[in-house]
């Protein structure tokens, strides 16, 4: 689904949704007041015909300077009010009972997320850019930040909050119904700052769990690839990007199960074949300014490295 503050799935996105309906409900019926009063002027009090001078000019209302003092200080102080409940029951301090909990880290122009806890293989996995939760299950996020701010926001699942470096935020979600949520890093944060795309799957808890257990193995390498692997490892590619068993890279995405995500590059494109070669081969044409260079490989090289990573699932 596309993203929209109208089109909700969670608690904390209801609540933003309610409020928004109210701010939007108390500026129609001003618009609908305001614009009502100036067409009876226009029409109550036009010029006619045979009409000379200047009309009775009226100074001063006391009733009139009253109600415009009076009605936009209870709006405000309405709104205030909204705003506070709302405030207080989506920033919590607490994660929610029984919740996940995330580590999402924002980098130059991606998302890395660390599901932490014993309930996971090892106390941790990692995976890159694509989140994928348990429906119906409380999610407490921790928000960092590897180099600036970024600001993690998906419209329908909870409010913007902003990921800074050297301080830890938290938001938490409920993702209520099956699917794919779509969501914008909203602050600007580089050259790529709209190529840093979030994705959230929410899937029933059974397949929640089978897809923990496949991203905590190891990936099952085929001889018939050890020729990319070699070329992975020996190259610089090994050194920014982690493979379980292969390296242990941090700077780049993790790539041990590269190959079951949906794309590349955080969101921008369909993972397949052709866009890996082309990612390999000349990142800064899919991506212009992000961080990842162009290595040079040559054709069976480029074939090589992509047959290896394709099988990373």
């Amino acid at each position: 689904m596309q993203p929209s503050i109208f089109d909700i799935a969670s608690p904390p996105a209801r609540e933003i949704e309610g409020m928004a309906w109210l701010v939007i409900g108390i500026c129609a019926g001003i618009f609908v007041i305001v614009e009502g009063l100036l067409v009876y002027s226009i029409v109550k009090f036009r010029r006619r015909a045979g009409e000379r001078g200047e009309p009775v000019q009226l100074y001063g209302s006391n009733p009139i300077e009253l109600a415009w003092t009076v009605v936009p200080l209870l709006i405000v102080f309405t709104l205030g009010l909204v705003t506070i409940r709302v405030i207080r029951d989506i920033e919590r301090t607490e994660p929610p009972e029984g919740a996940m909990r995330v580590v999402a880290i924002g980098h130059q122009w991606w998302w890395e997320y660390r599901y932490m806890g014993d309930e996971f293989p090892g106390g941790e996995v990692v995976v890159a850019n694509e989140l994928r939760v348990p429906m119906d299950r409380p999610v407490w996020l921790r928000l960092e930040s590897a180099d600036v701010i970024h600001s993690w926001w998906v419209p329908a699942l909870a409010g913007k909050v902003d990921v800074v470096p050297n301080q830890t935020n938290h938001l938490w979600f409920v993702a209520e119904k099956p699917g794919l949520y779509l969501g914008q890093c909203a602050e600007y944060c580089g050259n790529q700052h709209a190529g840093m795309l979030l994705r959230v799957n929410a899937v029933p808890a059974n397949d929640f769990a089978a897809w923990i257990a496949e991203q905590a193995r190891p990936p099952v390498e085929s001889a018939a690839v050890h020729a990319g692997r070699d070329i992975f490892v020996n190259l610089a590619c090994a050194t920014c990007h982690a493979v379980q068993g292969v390296s242990d890279g941090a700077f780049a995405p993790d790539l041990t199960h590269l190959a079951s995500r949906d794309t590349i590059a955080s969101g921008m494109y369909p993972l397949n074949r052709e866009n890996i070669r082309a990612w390999l081969d000349d990142p800064q044409a899919l991506k212009p300014g992000c961080n990842m260079p162009s290595l040079k490989l040559d054709e069976s090289e480029l074939d090589a490295v992509t047959d290896y990573l394709l099988t990373l699932k």
